[in-house]
């Protein structure tokens, strides 16, 4: 019974399969669980999905390259915590497609920008970069605020980002339009409609210009709220933002103890069944055993 490994040793192909076949099983027990969380993200008081006005300044973020010399990920170290502030949160970025973690930091983090300057100072940051910060090697984007932000495209938007699983809802898409008027405008009849649908959004003129909706008013808009929708100060101890087991799901945590234990059991069993002095006899007939190429070469150099 306990040879019977030999079939394995001797034969390479039969030996591939098997690896296969164990290999296999373990990637469906860590994938086939996720099928039945709702999500892998544990969601965090005060996210949102961004405003029409919000999500048409992260679109010219992506379109504008931005993400190839910023950053939006704060890791969790000493450094980056007390110059960027609280490290970054999977939830916070749960709305993002794609999202814009970044690889390099030609530039600072931005996961923290929002509400560290004034709108003024982004403003002229982006029509004159060195005029604020003289080694900075950032191209200027003052044309910005020549264009204005496509009204037609911005129902299309939100559509996209609920198919791909942000909950935006038939009277978000509905009222896209006129919750893009009325985020740059604090005297607006749809004032308290447009918060009701986006909590905590801010609302007041971006770029300067309140005759127009312009690009730089979106992308200023998105800049701000970077980094702003979670309250670390009353919402969660920086200490415990992720260490708190109450966040976890009942379901992950499970899943993470069994296989824990169930590992553990299966490493105990086989140091035993490999130190069992019983066994020792079978180990050392196992390994007298001559492969197939060692019986081909002894053949050979009988001849």
């Amino acid at each position: 019974m306990l040879n019977r490994h030999e079939i394995l040793e001797k034969h390479g192909l039969l030996l591939t399969v098997m690896i296969l076949l164990v290999v296999a099983v373990g990637g469906i027990v860590e994938i086939a669980p996720l099928f039945w969380l709702e999500s892998t993200i544990e969601k965090v008081k005060g996210v949102r999905p961004y405003t029409p006005l919000e999500l048409a300044g992260r679109n010219i973020y992506v379109r504008e390259g931005c993400y190839t010399c910023h950053s939006q990920q704060v890791r969790p170290l000493r450094d980056e915590v007390e110059r960027y502030g609280h490290y970054s949160l999977a939830a916070e970025s749960m709305y993002d497609h794609p999202f814009q973690w970044g690889s390099k930091r030609t530039g600072p983090d931005l996961a923290r920008v929002g509400g560290k300057y004034s709108d003024a100072w982004h403003r002229q940051h982006m029509i004159d970069p060195r005029s604020l910060v003289p080694e900075s090697i950032m191209p200027p984007y003052a044309f910005l605020a020549n264009h204005e932000v496509r009204e037609g495209d911005i129902a299309g938007w939100l559509k996209t980002n609920r198919t791909v699983g942000v909950p935006y809802s038939d009277d978000m898409i509905e009222n896209a339009v006129v919750d893009l008027k009325a985020q740059v405008d604090p005297f607006s009849e749809n004032y308290d409609a447009f918060l009701a649908r986006y909590p905590n959004a801010v609302v007041r003129d971006f770029d300067g210009d309140p005759r127009r909706i312009t690009e730089m008013d979106a992308l200023i808009a998105y800049l701000q709220v970077l980094g702003t929708m979670v309250d670390f100060s009353t919402s969660m101890s920086q200490s415990k933002t992720i260490g708190d087991r109450s966040c976890m799901r009942p379901c992950r945590a499970s899943l993470r103890t069994w296989g824990l234990v169930l590992f553990i059991i299966a490493f105990v069993l086989v140091l035993i069944y490999a130190l069992n002095p019983r066994n020792k006899e079978n180990f050392d007939h196992a390994k007298r055993i001559p492969l197939e190429d060692e019986d081909q070469y002894n053949d050979s150099e009988r001849n």
